[in-house]
């Protein structure tokens, strides 16, 4: 059967995440060859529960909806009746896709996959850009709860899509998902954003050099390795260098204090707080290299964001990032928690200059949808 009309249930704008900027781009990358019918959150769990609840409804995205998209801003955590209207406006599509990366919108999936299986049994895949989000994986009762009632929603799906070989092998080992059942797409580029000219002036920045980490501050991203990796640059490089750290800190107070007894504070600035977007091109703009030195990954949005930048990128050799870099020719891989070796790696980015890098071709969002419309027409 043909593909003609497809539903995608997600995060809105109003809890913004990466997640939120994925479903807009696969909903408006889609739409150019089918019906999209896309179902937003719009509450999700009570705010105060959220680690970045003071930013919850600002409008810190002027990415939009094409308007070939057809967008339902509806579910509440709370609310069944908004389950149910969810439903009802999924079952006349031809396929589902739902978007996962946290537990909290667990009991919603069931609702409207248990719906779908006894009054419509529309194909449904989902989407993993978790298997288990790290702070709830640490919290027992949600990790309990989210390993039960995870494995039966994923039961009832009847297809699933990761970004890398390895997110392929770990929900199949976790979850006890038959591999021929995963499919590996993956995530598009965040090209979005536009360049700024003048960027480091506007920033105030007098160095030459921009070491950039963006992204919430958790004890996984690996930013205290960063910090300690810039205070061992040789000299000439370091005076030259500004390390950028740009990101809500949610969990890591390792690092914030790390980086407040550091002897080269004067040459670190941090930005704590959530960026809107044209912050967000202002600091890409204004940076030499970015730095991931995360300890785990399944992807990340930031890479993303730096491939369409054509900026050098230092990544940690881990998850799905080795797969999603491995393409682009302005990576530097290095060992996860390793800090000497990401000095080194800072000062190669130095010596190579300001050079940038095309990003892949196959990461375009028009090649996500194709491999997208290939799939759910196998369904």
């Amino acid at each position: 059967m043909k593909i003609r009309k497809v539903a995608i249930l997600g995060p809105s704008k109003r809890f913004l995440s990466g997640v939120s900027y994925y479903t807009i781009r696969l909903s408006n990358a889609l739409s150019a060859y089918v019906h999209v019918r896309t179902i937003l959150f719009r509450n999700m769990l009570p705010k105060r529960l959220f680690p970045g609840w003071k930013r919850v409804g600002e409008n810190l995205t002027y990415l939009e909806f094409d308007k070939r998209v057809e967008v339902h801003e509806i579910l509440d955590w709370n609310n069944p009746s908004t389950w149910l209207k969810a439903f009802n406006l999924m079952k006349d599509c031809d396929a589902v896709i739902l978007e996962w990366w946290t537990s909290s919108v667990a009991h919603m999936y069931l609702s409207v996959e248990l719906l779908n299986g006894i009054f419509a049994e529309i194909p449904t895949v989902i989407e993993f850009h978790e298997v288990i989000d790290p702070l709830e994986s640490s919290i027992l009762p949600i990790r309990i709860y989210s390993r039960v009632v995870g494995k039966v929603i994923r039961k009832l799906a009847d297809h699933y899509v990761v970004h890398s070989e390895m997110g392929k092998k770990l929900i199949g080992r976790v979850y006890g998902i038959s591999l021929d059942k995963i499919s590996v797409i993956p995530h598009g580029l965040y090209d979005h954003y536009k360049r700024v000219e003048g960027a480091k002036e506007k920033l105030g920045i007098k160095e030459n050099f921009v070491i950039l980490f963006f992204g919430l501050l958790r004890p996984y991203k690996g930013v205290k390795y960063l910090v300690k990796a810039f205070e061992s640059l040789p000299k000439e490089v370091l005076e030259d260098s500004r390390l950028l750290i740009v990101g809500e800190t949610w969990e890591d107070r390792e690092t914030t204090k790390l980086i407040a007894n550091s002897k080269y504070r004067n040459k670190i600035t941090v930005v704590n707080r959530y960026v809107p977007d044209n912050e967000v091109s202002l600091y890409f703009s204004a940076s030499d290299v970015v730095v991931l030195p995360y300890t785990r990954a399944s992807q990340s949005g930031v890479a993303h964001i730096a491939m369409a930048f054509g900026l050098p990128v230092i990544s940690t050799y881990v998850g799905g990032l080795r797969e999603s870099l491995s393409k682009y020719k302005g990576t530097i891989f290095v060992k996860p928690m390793n800090a000497d070796e990401l000095a080194e790696a800072i000062v190669k980015a130095y010596r190579n200059g300001r050079k940038r890098f095309s990003p892949p071709k196959d990461l375009s969002w028009n090649e996500i949808a194709k491999r997208w419309i290939k799939l759910l027409n196998q369904l």
